[in-house]
């Protein structure tokens, strides 16, 4: 009788490589792969916290604006009017101030996230050279602009959520030394103006300042050292 021996089913891996033993790498895919996609939520999590403070933003300014309409046609522009506006603008600037903050951070957050899923793609490529016609395959110093994180665009502050609270954060400021000239001037346009624009003008800068500040560390670090770029 032909002598009987036992016959262990491969698994999917080990019919794919032809190997029997376990692969060394394996655990290391997963904890990446995990790694991926924890960093992938984290990302979502900080934009769904900056359009949501927007939003709550954008909702109380144009619920004061309202407000304030109001009070102005009842009151014939009048004394009650003066008084507040100069209660519900500063405090509308505030709210702004706090959102913008904020919103920096949750930038710089998923900034920091997104530096860490390019490396992570780095080890993909690294590892499994033979995705690249697969997959979209970049210089290292082009991974942060493959995520939509333009690095070298100097307007590109305006262009986020936390730039546009800061113009409207600005403007309200401005607004707010706008109605206290003209109640000690007689009325005058002039003297609303001027004091109302340098305010906001210099309320802007010092938080587009804040705001560049901010992300300079995280934009100047440099992503992977390497002698020559490698395609990842």
């Amino acid at each position: 009788m032909a002598e009987r021996t036992e016959h262990t089913p491969r698994t999917g891996t080990q019919m794919i490589t032809g190997e029997t033993g376990s692969d060394p790498r394996q655990p290391a895919v997963a904890f990446v792969t995990t790694e991926h996609f924890v960093l992938q939520g984290a990302r979502a999590a900080t934009v769904a916290e900056s359009t949501g403070r927007a939003n709550m933003f954008l909702a109380t300014v144009s619920g004061g604006l309202v407000a304030l309409g109001l009070v102005a046609t009842a009151s014939r522009v009048g004394t009650a009017f003066y008084v507040f506006s100069l209660v519900l603008l500063p405090t509308l600037a505030f709210v702004g101030w706090a959102t913008f903050e904020r919103v920096v951070q949750s930038g710089v957050e998923d900034l920091g996230y997104a530096r860490r899923i390019a490396m992570l793609r780095g080890y993909y490529f690294d590892n499994a050279p033979e995705l690249g016609p697969y997959l979209l395959s970049v210089p290292a110093s082009e991974r942060l602009h493959v995520q939509g994180l333009p690095t070298d665009q100097r307007w590109q502050g305006f262009r986020t959520v936390a730039g546009m609270v800061s113009v409207i954060t600005a403007v309200l400021a401005g607004s707010t030394a706008g109605v206290i000239a003209p109640a000690v001037a007689e009325h005058s346009l002039a003297a609303a103006l001027i004091p109302g624009a340098a305010v906001a003008l210099s309320t802007l800068v010092g938080l587009m300042r804040f705001q560049r500040s901010a992300w300079k560390p995280g934009l100047a670090t440099t992503l992977i050292e390497q002698a020559d770029e490698e395609p990842s």
